[in-house]
C-alpha cells in the first residue's frame, strides 16, 4: 500500500510508576494547565484525527484508566503484563489493533508539551522518506537521563542507546530520543517480537526495534523537534513545574494574540481549559482555572482566583476567590470577596468587600456591599443588603433557605434566621433579628428599649483607665450642671 496517506493509530504509553516523582499519584496523572499530563497527550493525539487511540496502563491501573476515559472516551485501554519495558507495552497495544497496517504513532504519557503541528510534521517526514520508523529527537545541553540517538558516518540513524547502557562516547552525544516514534505497522509487528531483555534494566526496550530494523535493511529516520523543551518528558517535580511554566507561557501568549490584555504574564496563570473573549483584561496575580469562561470587556484581578466560574461581559472581579460561581454582565465583585459554589450574581449586581456567598442567587441590580454572609438564599431584583448581614441557614441539623423579594432594603447588622421570607418592597431596621416572615411593604423591627446603667464602669471596673476618665467626665458634667443652675 502507499504510506503517503496511510491510516494512523496512536499508542500512548502510560504504564510507568514514575518513582522519581516520589508521589502516591501516578506520574501521568500529575496536573499542569488544568489537565493531567496524559490528558495533554490525549488532546494532542485527538487533534491528529487518528483511526484509533490505544493507551497502555499498569501502575495504579484503575486510576489511570479512569482518567484516560475521562479525557478521551473513545480510547482503548489495555493492560501491560509482567514483562517490563516500553517494547512490551507497544507489543500489547499492537494486539489491540488486529489487521491494522498503517502508521503507528507512539507517544509517552509524560511528554505533555508536544503540539499537533510538531507531530503532524513528524508523520509527514516519516511518510515522505518511506522510512520503516522515524524517531523524534531533540538536541539538548544536558542529556543525562535520556536515551541517545546514535548515527552512522552518513548521518543515518543507527540505533538508540539508553543512558544506563551507553558507553562514555555514546553518553557524550547531545541528541536524545524524545520517546516519540512513527512506525509502519507491519515492520513494527515483525521486529518487536524479536526484542529481548539483555540490557542493564532487564526490560524489553522499544528502542531496540530501531537497531533491528537497521539490521533488516529497513530505513530509519530521525526528525529533530523544533523546540527541544517541548519534547522533554516529566520525571520529577522540578520538571513538572518547568513544564507547567512553559505550558502557561504558551497559553498566555495564545490569548494575547487573540485580543486579551494580560498586564503581567509572569504572574498570570490560565488553564488550557479556560475560555476568554477578546477585550478581556487580566491584571497581575490572577489565576483562571479549569472551565472558567470570561466574556468581552470584563476586568479580572488583581489577586484573583476563579475556578470553573462564568464571568459576563463588562463585569469587574477584584481580589476575589471564586469557585463554580456565575457573575452576570456588568456586575461588580470584590475586593476580598469569597464566592463559593452555587453563587449566581445577576447582571448589574454587586458582591462587595469581605462578603461570602454560597448556593445563593442575587438578582439583577441587587447589592450585598459589605461584611456579609449570604448562604442558601434567593435575593430578588434591586435589593440592597445592609452591612453586616447574615442569613443564618443552619439549625444544627439541616440547611434552610432565606427568600428576599424585589426592592427590599435591609438595615445594617441584620440576621435572617432561615427559613424566612422577606416580601417585596419590605424594610428591616438596623440590628434586626428576623425570625418570622415579613409581609410585602412592611417594616420589620426587633429593637428593645435602650437602658443606660449609670456608674457601671466605675463600680465594676475600678482602677481602670476607663473608670478614671469616666469619673472625670461625670465630675465635669456635675460641675457644668451646677454652673447652669446658678446662672438660672
Amino acid at each position: 500500500m502507499s504510506y503517503t496517506n496511510a491510516p494512523l493509530a496512536v499508542v500512548v504509553l502510560a504504564a510507568g510508576q514514575g518513582t522519581r516523582m516520589k508521589s502516591t499519584t501516578p506520574k501521568v496523572l500529575h496536573p499542569i494547565g488544568g489537565r493531567p499530563l496524559v490528558g495533554h497527550v490525549l488532546a494532542t493525539a485527538r487533534a491528529l484525527e487518528p483511526e484509533s487511540v490505544v493507551v497502555v496502563v499498569r501502575h495504579e491501573r484503575d486510576r489511570v484508566a479512569a482518567a484516560v476515559v475521562d479525557q478521551e472516551p473513545a480510547a482503548v485501554v489495555v493492560d501491560q503484563d509482567e514483562i517490563p519495558g516500553t517494547g512490551r507495552a507497544v507489543e500489547i497495544a499492537l494486539a489491540a489493533l488486529p489487521g491494522f497496517d498503517g502508521d503507528v504513532l507512539v507517544l509517552s504519557g509524560d511528554v505533555p508539551l508536544l503540539e499537533a503541528d510538531t507531530l503532524g510534521a513528524l508523520i509527514a517526514a516519516h511518510r515522505a522518506s518511506a522510512a520503516a520508523a522515524t524517531v523524534l529527537s531533540a538536541v539538548v545541553d544536558d542529556a543525562r537521563g535520556y536515551g541517545r540517538v546514535i548515527r552512522d558516518a552518513s548521518g543515518a540513524v543507527l540505533r538508540i542507546v539508553e543512558q544506563k547502557d551507553a558507553s562514555p562516547e555514546e553518553a557524550a552525544v547531545r541528541e536524545i530520543n524524545a520517546g516519540v516514534y512513527v512506525f509502519r505497522a507491519p515492520a513494527l509487528r515483525t521486529q518487536i517480537a524479536l526484542v529481548g531483555t539483555a540490557n542493564a534494566q532487564g526490560e524489553k526496550y522499544l528502542t531496540d526495534v530501531v537497531g533491528l530494523l537497521r539490521g533488516a535493511s529497513e530505513p530509519v529516520a530521525a526528525s529533530a523537534a523544533p523546540n527541544a523543551a517541548a519534547a522533554l518528558g516529566v520525571n520529577d517535580r522540578i520538571q513538572l513545574s518547568d513544564a507547567g511554566r512553559l505550558l502557561n507561557a504558551r497559553t498566555v501568549r495564545r490569548w494575547q494574540l487573540a485580543g486579551v490584555t494580560i498586564v503581567d504574564p509572569a504572574t498570570t496563570w490560565i488553564d488550557v481549559t479556560a475560555t476568554l473573549a477578546p477585550d478581556v483584561t487580566i491584571l497581575p496575580n490572577t489565576q483562571l482555572l479549569r472551565a472558567t469562561v470570561v466574556e468581552s470587556g470584563a476586568v479580572i484581578g488583581p489577586d484573583t482566583t476563579l475556578v470553573d466560574c462564568e464571568v459576563g461581559a463588562d463585569a469587574t472581579v477584584k481580589r476575589t476567590d471564586g469557585t463554580l460561581a456565575v457573575i452576570g454582565a456588568g456586575a461588580s465583585v470584590g475586593p476580598f470577596s469569597y464566592l463559593r459554589p452555587g453563587t449566581y450574581l445577576a447582571a448589574g449586581g454587586k458582591i462587595g468587600t469581605f462578603v461570602e456567598t454560597k448556593n445563593s442567587t442575587i438578582g439583577e441590580g441587587s447589592k450585598v456591599p459589605h461584611l456579609s454572609y449570604i448562604g442558601d438564599t434567593t435575593i430578588g431584583a434591586h435589593v440592597n443588603i445592609g452591612a453586616g448581614a447574615i442569613t443564618a441557614n443552619y439549625d444544627d441539623i439541616a440547611k434552610h433557605r432565606t427568600e428576599i423579594g424585589d426592592e427590599v432594603h435591609t438595615g445594617s447588622h441584620n440576621v435572617f434566621v432561615a427559613p424566612v421570607r422577606i416580601g417585596d418592597g419590605a424594610k428591616t431596621g438596623a440590628g434586626a433579628v428576623v425570625r418570622k416572615d415579613v409581609p410585602a411593604g412592611a417594616l420589620a423591627l426587633s429593637v428593645a428599649p435602650q437602658r443606660n446603667v449609670e456608674g457601671w464602669v466605675e463600680t465594676n471596673r475600678p482602677g481602670t483607665g476607663a473608670a478614671d476618665v469616666a469619673a472625670k467626665a461625670r465630675s465635669a458634667q456635675k460641675a457644668d450642671d451646677g454652673s447652669q443652675e446658678q446662672d438660672g
